[in-house]
């Protein structure tokens, strides 16, 4: 059965964009299912009576007294699955989460579970119940009686500055284009439909358009459910945010740090639309709506549109972005060469360009891929392109990768060209023979390097032979262009080279790839090789750890395939997971491989250069790039991703010939290594116009975050044509959690005006971190084997009883470790919330228990000492009783971790560390020992392994002590500001507890 939770489909086709709206609703009834703790539902009529004091349910065996509760009564409402009943194990398939809520209430703390058809009648009754326990029965006031809210005087004072003749109407045409101004996405026929329906509704229709009429109009079509129903959450009134609230909302599910009320001040003088609300502090439903689809709430996060990442590493353990072909504005073969496609390219942030010299028919050497491209390009306005605009997009080195077809004479011409007009920017300077590695990007600020062929040593004269292996001959064979020089007998192909071009190859050596091995022993750092898709598909499938390995020093190429005659691209991730710096791609083909570079070099401020996962740029590391589960050492995270609605969503570009209406759903893809890739969709939006709603939780595991890449793509099921609405593309590490904005782009990467997706992002570690869970026994009884990560035997004893030292510190930083994530776990269910809450969102909501009951027990955070205690004073109900076990388990637990993480990282880190001393020895102790072949390439995997996973259990103990201190603050903070701290003055500063442990060097 397809769920649906569009907000359209209340009963009566009814709206819900006001709190009224909610009361009304619940003053009607309407059916609901009501689960027992037996797991079995009832269907009953659920109805708020009309003194707004209680609600009921019939039919029932209980006297009509009992089948109720009194609002007064009401501790906490819950959204989702958040309680023993709703979470057991009969039930959790048969209803979606958004569909479910629970009432707690009583002194014992006792849980009405229900389940409704959809979750806009959840909506309806939460936000209606979470206003009547702020106010009990003072009803709020329906729009347009009473004193005129916070908004309504802003609305009103709109339509009076566009009453002209202040005759108390304006034009219906003026009214119109008065509401999309103030909500640019919305289309004109529905807001003229809109009027059209209120007017024949109140039997008044006109050319004009009274304040009333108006003010009703602006909230039927420009308020949000999805963002009505969080500001009742946070809100003190249920009306606005004040400071406080706003603060809370920052804090708490935004996740910023250091918010002060004066920032707050700031957001609301910013985004408020009416002048009361900006001089009194409150953030009404139409300046949050505008917060929210702020740049300063986007869901990329802020810090990454500049450069933030270490600028000072080798060249090679960078991810460089390169084009193929890029002056094709089509495609391989009819395509025209053109210079404006290298202008695009470089202003991308692209760092590597390939240019193809051919001879000119005016004796000066042209650029294209073919000789059958229909136009050329001479090289002499390409040099001058690219001196002008090689640095507009960013400071780092260019490489400029030569693929040299002309005959020496032109070749000395490019040579010329290329030193007389970029001048100092080129660099010529010789490698240094005692460095082991390429310079840095930083060093190597605003130069243009060269990639391509050099004479050998031993040549002298002003040309010679150089073998060419290059891309472009199976081009040019196919086109009938093959070069005269091919060798008879076949082996690489050989071509002049003159001496002027060769001397300005310095740190982009080309060179033959021949074997790993070859290169482990004779290759020097300045030398790169160029690999075919197909090669280097090949060597990631059946090698992967050797092409890793071989990443760390030299630079790698990879190109696509010359079979690629339409200009399509390979996918970048399948050599990205094996540490290719450069994946050559068609920049002028947009699609799912151009929208993953496009997306994954956007993080280091999209200056083309983006740091490689510290696993792949370690001398002694282990890592396989076809993973298919956890990696030892990195720690796994879960993506949890609700995916709320849509905004302004256009129809898909090639179905003209369906009418304005599309039935969007939404798919989320994880792009990374192979064990992270996953993809989800929504359900179907059914006739839901511009602005579907979703609802809809979706959960990724990311056992690589550094790699992974999430990409959202909005499709039409009802499709004549074409399905493709909009994609954005964003790297894993790049989310901002809590509430955001999704700005949708085209096919192209083109920005779509106004059109976004509405989404909630929360990241948590894996529970259970290192390794996936066995489904055994044990697990049907419903409890979980712990696994150790542990080290593996090289076959060399020296070696082993070293690492056999670790044995012991691996199983106790796991068993710290796991013993608090379980502890949080326990606390925050019991606390009604899900594991991507923070300790602050617990205590908050403990307090709020407490504070919504006359007759609360006495419950207080000791504040005075630094693992503080919650106490409780006379009888406590057992649900409370259960929350406090939790929370002191969890208090203890992060003793433990924090007390005892010191003294385990440091065996740790000594083992390591020992392991270390053997490195340099270890080809000669490996000959000592006779390894060799299979044994010899265990050992050093074996080698590896133990060195990753040393390292990485002593960064997860480093991260988890860091964490544990980080709750320790937030329980000081949430008990100080909600009232049920005491002895608050002595509260840790968070610079104190948060001090890390000394990072591990590479």
């Amino acid at each position: 059965k397809k769920k649906t939770v569009s907000f359209s489909t209340m009963p009566n086709d009814r709206k819900i964009n006001s709190t009224a709206a909610c009361i009304s609703f619940m003053l009607e009834g309407c059916e609901l299912k009501k689960v027992r703790s037996n797991s079995r539902m009832y269907s009953r009529f659920f109805v708020l009576d009309a003194d707004m004091r209680s609600v009921r349910w019939e039919p029932s065996k209980k006297d009509s007294e009992k089948a109720k509760i009194e609002i007064k009564s009401v501790k906490e409402v819950r959204v989702g699955k958040k309680t023993p009943v709703l979470r057991s194990n009969g039930l959790s398939d048969q209803f979606p989460d958004e569909c479910a809520f629970s009432i707690i209430y009583g002194d014992n703390y006792e849980s009405l579970d229900l389940v409704a058809s959809s979750a806009d009648v959840v909506s309806a009754w939460v936000m209606g119940l979470r206003y009547l326990v702020s106010y009990g029965k003072h009803t709020p006031e329906a729009p347009g009686t009473g004193h005129p809210s916070l908004r309504t005087s802003w609305i009103s004072s709109v339509f009076d500055l566009a009453d002209l003749e202040k005759s108390g109407h304006i034009p219906v045409s003026r009214a119109v284009q008065l509401i999309k101004a103030l909500n640019p996405g919305m289309k004109t026929s529905t807001i003229e439909l809109k009027f059209k329906e209120l007017q024949k509704a109140s039997e008044r229709p006109a050319a004009e358009v009274a304040c009333d009429l108006f003010v009703e109009a602006y909230c039927e079509l420009c308020t949000r459910p999805e963002i009505f129903f969080l500001l009742v959450q946070f809100s003190s009134n249920k009306e606005y945010l004040g400071l406080k609230d706003l603060l809370m909302f920052l804090e708490v599910e935004q996740g910023m740090e250091g918010v002060t009320e004066e920032k707050c001040l700031e957001i609301v003088g910013k985004y408020e639309p009416s002048k009361e609300g900006r001089e009194k502090g409150y953030l009404a439903i139409d300046g949050f709506t505008r917060y929210l689809l702020s740049a300063d709430c986007s869901i990329f996060d802020p810090q990454h549109r500049k450069v933030c990442q270490d600028m000072a590493q080798p060249l090679s353990h960078y991810y460089i972005s390169s084009a193929h072909s890029a002056c094709l504005l089509e495609d391989n073969f009819w395509g025209r060469s053109d210079i404006s496609g290298y202008i695009s390219a470089l202003g991308l942030g692209c760092r590597s360009i390939e240019l193809v010299l051919w001879d000119g028919p005016e004796g000066e050497p042209v650029v294209y891929t073919s000789p059958s491209a229909a136009s050329c390009v001479p090289f002499r306005a390409v040099v001058g392109m690219i001196d002008q605009h090689a640095f507009t997009a960013s400071a780092y080195p260019l490489i400029l990768c030569l693929v040299v077809r002309c005959s020496a004479p032109q070749q000395r011409l490019a040579a010329q060209c290329l030193r007389k007009t970029l001048g100092e920017k080129l660099y010529l300077e010789p490698p240094n023979p005692a460095a082991s590695y390429l310079p840095s990007p930083e060093q190597l600020k605003g130069r243009i390097l060269i990639k391509g062929k050099k004479l050998p040593p031993s040549c002298e004269d002003s040309e010679g032979e150089v073998s060419d292996e290059e891309e472009g001959w199976e081009l040019a064979r196919r086109l009938g262009q093959e070069d005269r020089e091919a060798p008879e007998g076949g082996g690489p192909r050989r071509v002049r080279l003159s001496r002027e071009l060769s001397e300005l190859v310095s740190l982009c050596q080309a060179v033959p790839f021949q074997d790993f091995e070859s290169s482990r022993r004779g290759q020097r750092y300045w030398e790169m090789c160029s690999f075919s898709e197909v090669e280097a598909g090949r060597f990631a499938n059946e090698c992967p750890a050797e092409l890793v390995s071989y990443n760390k020093r030299f630079l790698s190429r990879v190109y696509p395939s010359p079979m690629r005659i339409d200009a399509s691209n390979m996918n970048p991730q399948d050599f990205w997971k094996c540490g290719c710096q450069m994946v050559a791609m068609n920049y002028q083909t947009p699609g799912l491989m151009m929208d993953l570079n496009t997306g994954w070099f956007r993080q280091n401020g999209a200056c083309g250069y983006v740091l490689r996962p510290a696993i792949m740029r370690e001398e002694v590391s282990y890592f396989s790039a076809n993973a298919k589960d956890s990696l030892p050492g990195v720690p796994a995270q879960l993506l949890h991703l609700k995916v709320i609605s849509g905004q302004n969503l256009p129809k898909p570009k090639g179905s003209g010939a369906k009418g304005e209406v599309v039935e969007p759903y939404v798919c989320a893809e994880i792009h990374g290594i192979p064990a992270d890739c996953a993809e989800h969709r929504t359900k179907t939006a059914l006739q839901s116009g511009d602005n579907p709603v979703f609802d809809e939780s979706l959960e990724f595991q990311i056992n690589l975050p550094e790699l992974a890449v999430l990409r959202f793509v909005v499709l039409d099921d009802d499709y004549i044509g074409d399905e493709f609405i909009a994609q954005y593309t964003i790297p894993f590490e790049c989310l901002q959690p809590g509430y955001r904005h999704v700005p949708l782009q085209s096919l192209a990467g083109e920005p779509l005006p106004h059109a976004t997706l509405f989404v909630h992002v929360a990241i948590t570690d894996r529970r259970g971190g290192g390794k996936g869970h066995r489904r055994g026994l044990a697990g049907r009884r419903g409890r979980r084997v712990r696994e150790y990560t542990s080290t593996k035997a090289t076959g060399i004893k020296a070696i082993d009883e070293v690492f056999r030292t670790a044995t012991q510190p691996l199983r106790e930083a796991t068993d710290l470790r796991e013993n608090v994530q379980n502890a949080l776990v326990s606390f925050k269910e019991l606390c009604g919330l899900t594991p991507a809450a923070n300790m602050k969102q617990c205590i908050l909501t403990v307090a709020a228990w407490l504070l919504h009951s006359d007759s609360a027990p006495s419950v207080t955070l000791n504040l005075a000492e630094q693992y503080p205690p919650m106490e409780a004073q006379g009888p406590i109900p057992d649900l409370l009783r259960k929350v406090l076990t939790a929370y002191e388990t969890m208090i203890q637990t992060s003793r433990t971790l924090i007390e005892s993480a010191d003294a385990v990282y440091g065996k740790l880190i000594q083992a390591q560390q020992a392991g270390m001393d053997f490195h340099k020895e270890l080809h000669r102790i490996e000959a000592k020992e006779g390894l060799r072949g299979r044994k010899l390439q265990k050992a050093l995997e074996s080698f590896a392994w133990n060195i990753t996973v040393l390292k990485g259990q002593a960064d997860l103990l480093k991260h988890a002590k860091a964490e544990a201190l980080d709750n320790l603050w937030q329980i000081h903070n949430a008990g100080q500001s909600c009232g049920i701290g005491r002895n608050g003055s002595a509260s840790p500063e968070p610079s104190r507890l948060r001090a890390p442990l000394e990072p591990i060097p590479e």
